[in-house]
């Protein structure tokens, strides 16, 4: 009887904007053996890689620079990708808040082809808090979660070109996009924060070290 592999090798981007040591804490806990990294080298050996993230998309953008091509690269050659926060915003392709901020436009990873989008004037900013979690299609970073609250921090979110991107939304006025994913099901993001997400988050870390696991 062979031996399964039990724990993934995970890469947590260091790029200088991340709640890094709850993000590592979170992802050892759910399974991983987790490095981090400031050396887009270091990803070719891992079984996924996490790019989290806080603050502002252009700064996001700018400091991720050297990690952009890596990023791309592997993410395209099939492996693991997923964005906490900031991060999951980055795999898309633009945001208003750079040119909301005076900072021109920023350019994402464009990995899930989108916007991100400021909350409307009605509603209360940033959303902060707890709320729920309606999954809208399968995907294996979500299974066991339908109806699950998560913990969010957030003024913007993910608006995909393609419905079918969106994995889980979450209503807040408006019901956006909480949880995304591309065509080929390896990159994905989570716009709230999975490491402060209690028993579902440490659900969807499990889920997700799996998913290296398995592929």
């Amino acid at each position: 009887m062979s031996v399964r592999q039990t724990t993934a090798d995970v890469v947590v981007v260091d790029y200088g904007l991340g709640n890094l040591r709850s993000v590592t804490r979170g992802l050892e806990r759910a399974g991983a053996d987790v490095t981090l990294s400031e050396d887009p080298a270091e990803f070719d050996a891992a079984d996924g890689i996490v790019l989290p993230g806080v603050g502002a998309f252009s700064e996001g953008m700018d400091n991720a620079g050297p990690f952009r091509e890596a990023l791309v690269e592997q993410a395209e050659a099939g492996k693991p990708l997923f964005g906490i926060c900031l991060g999951m915003q980055m795999l898309l392709t633009t945001s208003e808040e750079a040119d909301h901020e005076g900072q021109g436009d920023a350019e994402g990873l464009d990995l899930i082809p989108g916007q991100n989008v400021r909350f409307s004037r009605d509603q209360t900013v940033p959303h902060m808090g707890w709320n729920e979690l309606d999954v809208t299609r399968d995907h294996p970073l979500v299974e066991g979660v339908d109806g699950e609250h998560a913990y969010f921090v957030h003024s913007y979110y993910a608006v995909p070109d393609d419905e079918n991107a969106t994995v889980a939304t979450t209503d807040y006025g408006t019901d956006f996009a909480s949880i995304v994913a591309n065509d080929a099901g390896n990159v994905f993001g989570t716009q709230f924060h999975p490491e402060k997400s209690g028993e579902t988050g440490l659900r969807i870390l499990r889920n997700y070290v799996d998913y290296c696991l398995d592929h």
